[in-house]
């Protein structure tokens, strides 16, 4: 077994972290179940680990046991299985036959009743230590934790086994510096959302690929109510029962919703994750998913490179943010960029980036999206992205482009006509004629093709101004998405012509820069640059030497093989 590979033998896997019942598979512990039993246990060879050279920091499949295993369900078929957290916890993703439907499966190192009493005895221990220590001595929480326990157990006079050490660690760890039971979901790069309806039911997750999937982790009532709580302490904020709703960020940006007790949820706490995706999608994976096409994304680029406003609106979960933070790595290099966000969620590899939260029941007032937003036009910035209108800061963002500066922001709509309602109505009360100076809008959907799950984006419009016979807003739909077939529709665009124009292009002109773009990008696609920090110096180079660029392009294409 590889050190990140999921094991594939058959054995037991049970969640038992401190504090916690667990299930006791594994090893007959001969009904040892208190800490004087344990050391009875180890007598024969026990001695103190003083300066033991018990090692939890360098885990080797090769000499060490392995620490977890999963001999799978009753009447499930086990469809996957990938690591987690190599080598404590891995998922095993099974499917039920009966009900059509998938489990996904947490599945931990397992803990006789002896280690589960050594676990809490060491969880009191060790925990004001870590907690009250002043100076780590340069050292890593890591190296610390691993610290505490070699002096603890030397304390206890007790020998382990390094396996032993190594799953005690791991709980440790989870529990101190993870987010608990929940903790090897938090590392899965599939999961997107993670949601929990209240004590006593299954915990579910957004999978990539599995979609609404109940997962094994259940919380109890009291256990529930502390990790909320422990949720909100460590985004800096407070829950109680007199505020039981709070909407807040992780350190890591995952983005979290709360209620506590039974006020506001009858069937007691809850929580939503929204993770937070450190590396963010750039165009390229836009293409692969099938979001745009070659043709859309160059219509995009174009129209970001002159100055045009866009708003990405569509429902919940239909990759609108995704999308427009993606897009966003098509701005010029050196532009002066200015993000608004309440909670954050963009991420920009660009040189001029000036990043802004809102700040919410701190001292005298909030800082709300409107102040920044007002504060944003004195820094004078070419490009002006907004997480999402939905009140008063919509006038001062449309505003901004009647003043001439390129906007693009998001919101809840499912169609261009609502997005427009939703514009010229309370609460937002953006005047018609100020709703013209929008450029593109693109309404993204979350739908059914064949038997996946999808993003695509429906429909790309042209906001064309105000019809001077009916006085209502026109619009055209540049790009379509034809969900029959799964493919988008190419219809002209008056937006093309206006920067053709702008440019002084011939149609000729314009026709090349548009298939010189849709070269580039098909070659990022299949070099495979993902990364949004590659992506974008790669696009600064189009813009700095677009021939060379090109040329890297056509002898890449001489030299491949037929």
């Amino acid at each position: 077994m590889s050190e990140h590979e999921p094991p594939d033998d058959v054995g037991a896997g049970a969640d038992a972290g401190p504090g916690e019942a667990g299930p006791a598979t594994g090893a007959d512990d001969g009904g040892r179940g208190s800490l004087a039993g344990l050391r009875e246990w180890l007598g024969g060879t026990a001695r103190l680990l003083t300066g033991s050279s018990v090692s939890v920091s360098n885990y080797d499949p090769r000499r060490h046991g392995r620490l977890v295993s999963f001999d799978g369900v009753d009447g499930h078929e086990e469809v996957d299985r990938y690591w987690l957290n190599a080598p404590y916890a891995f998922a095993a993703v099974t499917y039920d036959p009966e009900t059509t439907e998938h489990r996904y499966n947490v599945v931990e190192p397992t803990l006789t009743t002896d280690e589960r009493t050594l676990l809490d005895r060491l969880f009191e221990d060790v925990r004001d230590p870590l907690l009250y220590a002043d100076d780590l001595d340069d050292r890593s929480p890591e190296a610390a934790l691993r610290d505490q326990i070699h002096d603890r157990l030397g304390e206890y006079g007790l020998s382990v086994d390094e396996e032993t050490v190594h799953r005690i660690f791991y709980y440790l760890h989870r529990s101190f510096q993870g987010y608990g039971k929940l903790d090897p979901i938090m590392y899965d790069p599939h999961v997107e959302d993670i949601s929990c309806d209240g004590p006593g039911l299954p915990v579910f997750v957004y999978h990539d690929e599995y979609t609404d999937v109940e997962t094994t982790v259940v919380y109890g009532e009291d256990e529930l109510d502390s990790f909320v709580m422990q949720l909100a302490q460590r985004s800096g904020r407070h829950v109680s029962v007199s505020d039981p709703v709070v909407s807040t960020t992780l350190p890591d940006g995952s983005r979290i919703e709360l209620a506590l007790g039974k006020e506001v949820t009858p069937q007691g706490s809850a929580f939503t994750i929204r993770k937070y995706a450190e590396e963010p999608f750039t165009p390229i994976d836009l293409l692969e998913y099938g979001t745009f096409d070659l043709r859309m994304l160059t219509y995009l680029w174009l129209a970001i490179e002159h100055n045009k406003s866009l708003i990405f609106a569509g429902g919940t979960a239909s990759g609108k943010t995704t999308s427009m933070n993606a897009i966003s790595m098509f701005v010029p290099p050196r532009s002066k960029v200015l993000t608004i966000e309440d909670t954050r969620e963009l991420s920009l590899y660009h040189d001029n980036w000036l990043s802004s939260v809102t700040r919410e029941r701190m001292g005298d007032r909030d800082i709300t999206m409107y102040d920044l937003l007002r504060s944003a036009l004195r820094h004078r910035p070419e490009y002006i992205i907004v997480g999402e209108v939905r009140g008063e800061e919509a006038i001062t963002l449309f505003q901004a482009m009647n003043t001439g500066h390129t906007t693009f922001s998001t919101m809840h709509a499912d169609s261009v006509q609502t997005v427009i309602n939703r514009l010229e109505n309370e609460p937002i009360n953006v005047p018609r004629p100020m709703v013209s100076s929008l450029d593109v809008l693109c309404v993204q959907t979350l739908a059914r093709s064949g038997d996946e799950r999808v993003r695509r984006a429906s429909t790309i419009a042209e906001i064309e101004g105000i019809d001077q016979r009916t006085g209502e807003l026109d619009y055209s739909n540049t790009y379509a998405w034809d969900s029959a077939v799964d493919s988008f529709d190419e219809r002209n665009s008056d937006l093309l012509a206006e920067i053709r124009e702008d440019r002084g292009w011939s149609r000729s002109e314009l026709l090349r820069e548009q298939q010189n773009r849709r070269r580039f990008l098909r070659y990022l696609r299949e070099e495979g640059v993902t990364d949004y920090r590659r992506f974008t110096a790669m696009v600064k180079k189009y813009y700095v030497d677009k021939e060379s660029v090109l040329e890297r392009i056509e002898a890449a294409d001489v030299e491949a093989p037929e």
